[in-house]
């Protein structure tokens, strides 16, 4: 288990307490949504890392874009910082458009 999946099961955790608890329902949304974009951009990060281990034209377009070496901590940020990059919408729409997103392309030279 990495580091994002940690946080990603610690946020579960944290929403099935609460929810078990009959805790806050706004914190109880906000947790829900947090953790669905989080295992929208780690899903999105972890494919497009696989991709690459065999895609030289993505591991250099991550380097010349300024995010160094292939690594999944490297590939998470790029994707993170892309998807914040994305038109701001309404909570589903925005998941949909991470999911949506072609990371591969925008690492395109």
């Amino acid at each position: 288990m990495d580091g994002y999946q940690k946080e990603i099961a610690d946020i579960e955790t944290q929403v099935e307490r609460l929810v078990e608890g009959e805790g806050d329902a706004k914190t109880v949304a906000e947790l829900s949504m947090q953790l669905e974009i989080l295992k929208a951009i780690y899903a999105c990060a972890t494919d497009l890392y696989k991709r690459g281990l065999k895609d030289e034209g993505l591991r250099y377009g991550l380097r010349i874009q300024g995010y160094g070496d292939w690594t999944i901590d490297n590939v998470y940020a790029f994707v993170y910082e892309r998807s914040v990059e994305l038109e701001p919408r309404a909570h589903s729409a925005f998941v949909g458009g991470i999911k949506a997103a072609d990371f591969a392309l925008m690492l395109n030279p």
